[in-house]
């Protein structure tokens, strides 16, 4: 899912309010469609609209879908061509083909169900929205039910081709140690990337809104700050500080959690001394295994632009199973 999307959140609003509310998600895509899969588009009952499922192609004609399944509750799956010339007046070389499911909420799609998905969105917990086109059996179930696309945010139908799986993963977070140079040029990078960056440093000369203006910063000690965010298998931890009293608590609070990624600046020659801490703080080989130091791909990169481009890039691969 899109974490700009708060498609649930706002129809779970809409309903109650008795504007009424329809959800329409990509299901499918064949060649170059606007949009990925999971994208969705929200109708109101009073033809307000939130969201896209094509970049502007064919949401007039999703609107008027979904007017009609508010009248009948009947969910549609709806099937559209884009057309080249439509594709390229939305930034594409070329079109493709959609197929759009359409769901009234308080019908095809019970409130209750969307309140509860809207409640785990809300704690940060995975949850896979599973729905039977031909049947009409709609579930909410744990990541468990399907860990390789929680891994992978892959929305999409299953092998029988009736059963559509939505991914709703928590937000992706960045939460960077140390507000040195590099971390000017990481956290907008990363926010661009679809993390929500969090800055730690107590140092407040550094940690400043003048250095880093519009960001999330915390001033307090790492481990307290760790330990007010929370760490989970959506969190990255990029340690910058070159510090030891500021990056080992935070280090040490990431090795004993599920965060996806650490990386920690410092050269090789640093990183073996960081290793020696964790050993003597009882970290076994294979936990410390799990940090990428020095930190970021080797591109040869120089300057801290372009470190952070081979963080940000290392991050992608952890994330998305090409690095371990």
């Amino acid at each position: 899912m899109d974490r700009f999307d708060n498609s649930p959140e706002t129809a779970l609003a809409w309903h109650r309010k008795g504007v009424g509310a329809a959800l329409a998600t990509v299901v499918q895509t064949w060649g170059s469609a606007p949009r990925r899969v999971g994208a969705q588009l929200l109708i109101g009952g009073d033809g307000r609209i939130e969201g896209s499922v094509s970049g502007g192609c064919v949401e007039g004609a999703v609107i008027v879908e979904a007017m009609d399944a508010l009248e009948d509750g009947e969910a549609r799956l709806l099937e559209f061509g884009v057309s080249d010339e439509d594709a390229f007046a939305v930034g594409l070389a070329c079109g493709g083909t959609i197929r759009v499911l359409v769901e009234p909420i308080g019908k095809a799609m019970s409130e209750a169900m969307l309140a509860d998905l809207v409640v785990a969105r809300a704690k940060r917990t995975g949850v896979i929205y599973e729905v039977n086109i031909e049947t009409g059996h709609r579930e909410l179930k744990s990541p468990e039910a399907y860990p390789d696309r929680m891994r992978m945010d892959r929305s999409g139908f299953e092998e029988d081709g009736a059963t559509f799986v939505a991914v709703h993963n928590p937000p992706l977070r960045l939460i960077v140690i140390g507000a040195v140079h590099i971390a000017q040029a990481l956290i907008p990078m990363a926010r661009i990337a679809g993390y929500d960056p969090v800055l730690v440093d107590p140092r407040e000369a550094f940690a400043s809104d003048q250095r880093f203006p519009g960001e999330r910063i915390l001033t307090d000690w790492p481990d307290e700050a760790v330990a007010k965010l929370g760490l989970d298998t959506r969190t990255a931890l990029v340690l910058l500080t070159h510090d030891p009293k500021l990056d080992d608590p935070a280090l040490q609070a990431a090795l004993a959690a599920d965060v996806f990624y650490i990386g920690a600046l410092g050269s090789t020659r640093t990183h073996a001394k960081r290793v020696d801490r964790m050993q003597e703080a009882g970290f076994t080989a294979a936990q410390i295994a799990r940090i990428h130091g020095p930190i970021g791909l080797d591109i040869g990169a120089a300057g801290p632009s372009e470190i952070a481009v081979s963080i940000l890039a290392q991050m992608t691969a952890v994330l998305r199973g090409k690095l371990a």
